[in-house]
């Protein structure tokens, strides 16, 4: 009996702290507000959008929207802000939660950086939104509009949602702001410069032409004096098929040491990407890699004729098919 007055104190005690600790706790999850979540990843959209040129209003939107800005659940557990769902060939960590089915499987990210990132992907790599990347990065109506088109989301009136956000918040003047800024590339480099480069050496042509092998396909390098007679007479080639096949013009000049092909080249490279570098072309970029150069500019969403950015990543590989 002795004992019973402390454990009545105990318990007053613990019962006095409960607030303390329910009021910490809340301190620690206080909810984003919209205008707090734009703050805080403003700068990571518009460094996408220089990147893979999705303007930075649509993404900024959609990750308000999806995550709730940044409160949901998804969002909090897994950093995944645009409720993308695995998918075929995700092999990444995942979560499941109900959606338009029970038990279904989000991708998880170790960070909201990675998911913005992973959202550029995802929209970059997949056919059904290729048209998308045919419009203006300041056309934000027409992304909104053609991302429910494509069946980004099931919400009839997902478009208008988008677009009220970016013009409550005038999100559309962050895609301006390309200009301003410089991405700073996370991709290693997938291939060492031109002069470190060793190709294999496959034959020896008329004239003692050496030729050799890139990416599957036959090439030589252009010596002094060369034309597009001269090869194509050394490999019993037509002259139309030396400029063909190396995405030039037939009143094209060539410059010793240039790589020319002998065959179509391939579609896709070898690796995955390119670090574009100072004084670089799309077309020496294609030579390179022994891929073509229209496919170049398509795997890339860049209209025929445009440079690309030194520090730009190029893709340079198909990207995986949907499910």
């Amino acid at each position: 009996m002795a004992k019973r007055p402390s454990i009545i104190f105990a318990f007053l005690l613990i019962a006095a702290l409960i607030p303390a600790f329910t009021a910490h706790a809340q301190s620690h999850t206080k909810k984003l507000t919209r205008a707090e979540y734009i703050e805080k990843y403003k700068d990571i959209a518009i460094e996408g959008m220089v990147e893979f040129g999705i303007p930075a209003s649509i993404t900024l939107a959609q990750g308000a929207l999806e995550s709730g800005n940044g409160n949901s659940r998804l969002a909090r557990e897994a950093n995944n802000h645009f409720g993308i769902k695995c998918h075929q060939g995700w092999e990444g960590p995942s979560i499941k939660m109900d959606d338009d089915k029970k038990n279904e499987c989000f991708r998880k990210y170790e960070s909201a950086e990675a998911s913005y990132k992973d959202h550029s992907f995802f929209l970059s790599q997949r056919g059904r939104y290729a048209f998308l990347f045919e419009l203006d990065k300041t056309d934000y109506k027409g992304w909104a509009r053609g991302l429910k088109q494509a069946g980004y989301a099931t919400n009839p009136n997902y478009a208008n949602l988008l677009i009220d956000i970016i013009e409550r918040y005038n999100l559309q003047k962050y895609d301006l702001y390309e200009d301003d800024y410089v991405v700073v590339n996370e991709y290693p480099e997938e291939i060492p410069e031109d002069k470190n480069r060793e190709y294999k050496a496959f034959a020896v042509g008329n004239n003692d032409r050496k030729i050799f092998i890139n990416n599957g396909r036959k090439f030589i390098f252009a010596r002094k004096g060369d034309d597009f007679y001269k090869i194509a007479d050394d490999f019993n080639m037509y002259n139309y098929q030396i400029w063909k096949y190396n995405d030039l013009d037939k009143w094209d000049k060539l410059q010793e040491g240039q790589m020319i092909y002998l065959q179509k080249k391939k579609k896709k490279a070898e690796t995955a990407f390119h670090t574009v570098k100072p004084g670089e072309t799309m077309h020496n970029i294609a030579q390179q890699y022994g891929i073509r150069l229209k496919q170049l500019y398509k795997k890339n969403r860049m209209k025929p004729g445009s440079k690309p950015r030194t520090g730009q990543v190029l893709w340079l590989q198909d990207t995986k098919p949907e499910k």
